[in-house]
């Protein structure tokens, strides 16, 4: 009986340890995602910028069209892009979380 309580103690302790390594690690993926996520919004507004420049200097309505384009179609690829990065990001981040526990869950089986 003692024996029992005395691998709970251990176990516990272990899980303990183990979740605050899994935190650690959720933070530093948290702290790239945000970084991701600035550096992006930056050049989405840069990108916006150069657009309005580009329309404030347009003379005809073909030119408007053809920035407009330009910049659609440049938004497009740089959303999709940035989705595909972040969704790495995020699954890193689970992977990260969890993979601490592996070790845990394969003693508890």
């Amino acid at each position: 009986m003692t024996r029992s309580f005395v691998g709970a103690g251990t176990l516990g302790k272990e899980v303990l340890q183990t979740g605050a390594h899994s935190l650690g690690a959720v933070v530093l993926d948290a702290h790239t995602i945000a970084v991701e996520a600035s550096h992006y919004t930056i050049k989405v507004l840069e990108a916006g910028e150069d657009a309005l420049r580009s329309f404030a200097a347009a003379t005809s309505f073909g030119t408007v069209a053809e920035v407009q384009s330009r910049y659609l179609e440049q938004s497009y690829k740089t959303f999709v892009a940035e989705a595909a990065r972040l969704a790495e990001l995020y699954a890193d981040m689970a992977k990260d979380a969890y993979s601490p526990f592996e070790a845990i869950a394969v003693r508890a089986k």
